[in-house]
């Protein structure tokens, strides 16, 4: 049995480091496009969170429990983006 093992191993041998080196560098890739692709989505959602104008409203109360007088079932989230109960300091 060990000598069948053996003589499969002699046979695939001239290709296993060819395909040793496709596979690291195929990983490697897919690693580092995975993290790419991570920090391009938390950038994208960083960009639309900061367009919620919840902060600046005179209507917002910073308290935890009431965060804002007029909408607060939206207040802090990304429907607010186009709130149409916004209204400045």
């Amino acid at each position: 049995m060990f000598q069948l093992l053996y003589s499969l191993v002699q046979a695939i041998e001239p290709l296993l480091v060819p395909i040793c080196f496709c596979l690291a560098w195929g990983i490697l890739f897919l690693s580092v496009w995975t993290v790419l692709s991570a920090i391009r989505d938390g950038v994208a959602k960083a960009k639309q969170m900061h367009q919620i104008p919840c902060t600046n409203c005179q209507f917002f109360t910073n308290n935890l429990h009431l965060k804002c007088t007029v909408s607060p079932s939206i207040a802090n989230s990304e429907e607010a983006i186009h709130c149409r109960d916004y209204s400045p300091d």
